[in-house]
Protein backbone atom coordinates (compact mmCIF):
# COMPACT_ATOMS: atom_id res chain seq x y z
CA UNK A 1 0.00 0.00 0.00
CA UNK A 2 1.14 3.56 -0.72
CA UNK A 3 0.32 6.56 1.47
CA UNK A 4 -0.39 9.95 -0.07
CA UNK A 5 0.00 12.84 2.40
CA UNK A 6 -2.55 15.66 2.55
CA UNK A 7 0.07 18.06 1.11
CA UNK A 8 0.68 15.76 -1.89
CA UNK A 9 -3.07 15.29 -2.39
CA UNK A 10 -3.60 19.06 -2.38
CA UNK A 11 -0.81 19.60 -4.92
CA UNK A 12 -2.10 16.84 -7.22
CA UNK A 13 -5.56 18.47 -7.10
CA UNK A 14 -4.05 21.89 -7.87
CA UNK A 15 -2.03 20.45 -10.78
CA UNK A 16 -5.13 18.76 -12.19
CA UNK A 17 -7.06 22.04 -12.06
CA UNK A 18 -4.21 24.08 -13.54
CA UNK A 19 -3.70 21.59 -16.39
CA UNK A 20 -7.45 21.08 -16.98
CA UNK A 21 -6.99 17.39 -16.05
CA UNK A 22 -9.81 17.09 -13.50
CA UNK A 23 -11.33 13.62 -13.51
CA UNK A 24 -8.17 11.89 -14.75
CA UNK A 25 -6.27 9.43 -12.61
CA UNK A 26 -2.76 10.18 -11.35
CA UNK A 27 -0.57 7.29 -12.48
CA UNK A 28 2.55 6.64 -10.38
CA UNK A 29 5.29 4.26 -11.52
CA UNK A 30 8.62 3.03 -10.20
CA UNK A 31 11.50 1.29 -11.97
CA UNK A 32 14.61 -0.16 -10.37
CA UNK A 33 17.93 1.26 -11.63
CA UNK A 34 21.01 -0.97 -11.98
CA UNK A 35 22.43 0.47 -8.73
CA UNK A 36 19.33 -0.58 -6.76
CA UNK A 37 17.84 2.90 -6.49
CA UNK A 38 14.40 3.61 -7.85
CA UNK A 39 13.31 6.01 -10.58
CA UNK A 40 9.79 7.41 -10.24
CA UNK A 41 7.36 8.83 -12.72
CA UNK A 42 3.94 10.34 -12.30
CA UNK A 43 1.40 11.96 -14.56
CA UNK A 44 -2.28 12.17 -15.35
CA UNK A 45 -3.64 9.21 -17.29
CA UNK A 46 -6.99 8.06 -18.62
CA UNK A 47 -5.89 4.45 -19.30
CA UNK A 48 -7.39 1.78 -17.08
CA UNK A 49 -5.69 -1.61 -16.98
CA UNK A 50 -7.14 -4.70 -15.28
CA UNK A 51 -4.11 -5.21 -13.02
CA UNK A 52 -3.82 -1.59 -11.87
CA UNK A 53 -4.04 -0.88 -8.16
CA UNK A 54 -6.31 2.07 -7.32
CA UNK A 55 -6.14 4.28 -4.25
CA UNK A 56 -8.67 7.06 -3.74
CA UNK A 57 -7.43 9.98 -1.70
CA UNK A 58 -9.12 13.34 -1.45
CA UNK A 59 -11.29 12.51 -4.46
CA UNK A 60 -8.27 11.67 -6.62
CA UNK A 61 -7.82 8.22 -8.15
CA UNK A 62 -4.17 7.18 -7.77
CA UNK A 63 -3.22 4.34 -10.13
CA UNK A 64 -0.17 2.10 -9.77
CA UNK A 65 0.60 -0.37 -12.54
CA UNK A 66 1.20 -4.05 -11.93
CA UNK A 67 4.97 -3.77 -12.48
CA UNK A 68 5.27 -1.07 -9.81
CA UNK A 69 3.11 -2.63 -7.06
CA UNK A 70 5.92 -4.39 -5.19
CA UNK A 71 8.44 -1.58 -5.70
CA UNK A 72 5.98 0.92 -4.20
CA UNK A 73 4.90 -1.19 -1.19
CA UNK A 74 5.18 0.89 1.99
CA UNK A 75 5.93 4.15 0.14
CA UNK A 76 4.77 7.57 1.28
CA UNK A 77 4.38 10.32 -1.33
CA UNK A 78 4.70 13.83 0.08
CA UNK A 79 5.00 17.37 -1.27
CA UNK A 80 7.58 19.34 0.70
CA UNK A 81 9.63 22.53 0.62
CA UNK A 82 13.16 21.32 -0.20
CA UNK A 83 14.65 24.78 0.27
CA UNK A 84 13.00 28.16 0.66
CA UNK A 85 10.57 28.62 -2.24
CA UNK A 86 11.33 25.25 -3.85
CA UNK A 87 8.58 22.63 -3.47
CA UNK A 88 8.85 19.08 -4.76
CA UNK A 89 7.16 15.69 -4.60
CA UNK A 90 9.28 13.19 -2.68
CA UNK A 91 8.95 9.43 -2.40
CA UNK A 92 9.88 7.92 0.95
CA UNK A 93 10.25 4.29 -0.03
CA UNK A 94 11.81 1.56 2.12
CA UNK A 95 12.38 -0.48 -1.08
CA UNK A 96 14.83 2.11 -2.43
CA UNK A 97 18.55 1.47 -1.81
CA UNK A 98 19.01 5.17 -0.87
CA UNK A 99 16.11 5.27 1.60
CA UNK A 100 16.80 6.21 5.17
CA UNK A 101 13.89 6.79 7.55
CA UNK A 102 13.31 10.29 8.81
CA UNK A 103 14.46 10.90 12.35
Amino acid sequence: MITITPAATKQIQASAEKGDMQGLSMRIAAKRNPDGTLHYGMGFDDNKLDDDMHINTGGIDIVIGENSHLLMEGTTLDFVEIEPGTWQFIFMNPNDANYSPAT
